[in-house]
Formats: C-alpha cells, structure tokens, sequence
C-alpha cells in the first residue's frame, strides 16, 4: 500500500471513529492530502472506495501497510491523525484509543516524537486552513 492510501485510510477511520464525521476534521484532513501531494479528486476517490469495505479490514490492512513504512513515515502518519483528531477542538475518546493503539500497542512509537511532528504539522495546517472550505465526506 503506498503511503498516499495508508494517509487516506488512516484517515477515513479516524474521522468516522466516534459515529460523527464533523466538518473541521474533514477540512484537517484535505489539508492534510494537499500538504503530502494528494489530490483532492483522489482523496474523494479513496474515500468513496472505502465506504464499500468494513472498518476491521481496512484497519488490518493499514496495520500491515504502515508496519512496512520506516519510523519517520510512521510517526509522521500518527502525528497527522493527532492533528486532524484536534481539528475541532477536542480529541474524543473512541479518537484517542484509535490513536493509542496506533502508535503505543501496534508500533511503539515514543509520544514525544509524535507531539514534536504534530506541533510543526499544525503550524503548516494553520497557515493551509485559511484557504480550504469545509468539504462534505457522507457518513458510512
């Protein structure tokens, strides 16, 4: 799976994680696409791709996918899921243990590296943010 997919997957089960698809994160998340080389057109493709497959195989398959990507790529991928879980003010609950289990059960990965990608993520979201509208993505 290229990095671009897992991205996209990643994110498709982050923001459906708590039953509630909300517009900011939506909008995190096309900042997200256009920051790493995605375009828009294919993020929808992606994300229309996805509502004909269950969560649990889609998990699996990111699991296995970002298993292969080296340390850099999967912290930058868990700090992207920070970034957009926070896009709205607040990370909820069933966000977080997504999160958790990512980065602590499945790659270990250290919390603070994460954070200081997450911090320059946000930096360059704020400053790509004013100039994406909010983009409707249909609930599963």
């Amino acid at each position: 799976m290229q990095f671009k997919i897992l991205l996209s997957n990643l994110y498709y089960l982050l923001v459906h994680e708590d039953g509630q698809v909300n517009d900011k994160e939506v909008a995190s998340g096309f900042s997200m696409a256009a920051a790493e080389g995605i375009p828009e057109a294919e993020l929808k493709i992606q994300l229309e791709f996805l509502k004909n497959k269950n969560s649990p195989e889609i998990l699996r398959e990111c699991l296995m996918a970002i298993k292969k990507l080296n340390r850099k790529q999967q912290i930058r991928c868990v700090a992207w899921m920070c970034v957009i879980a926070n896009a709205d003010g607040f990370m909820d609950k069933a966000e977080w243990h997504f999160i958790y289990q990512l980065y602590h059960k499945e790659l270990n990965l250290p919390l603070d590296e994460i954070m200081k990608i997450q911090k320059d993520l946000n930096t360059s979201f704020r400053e790509r943010s004013s100039s994406f509208r909010p983009v409707k993505v249909a609930a599963a």
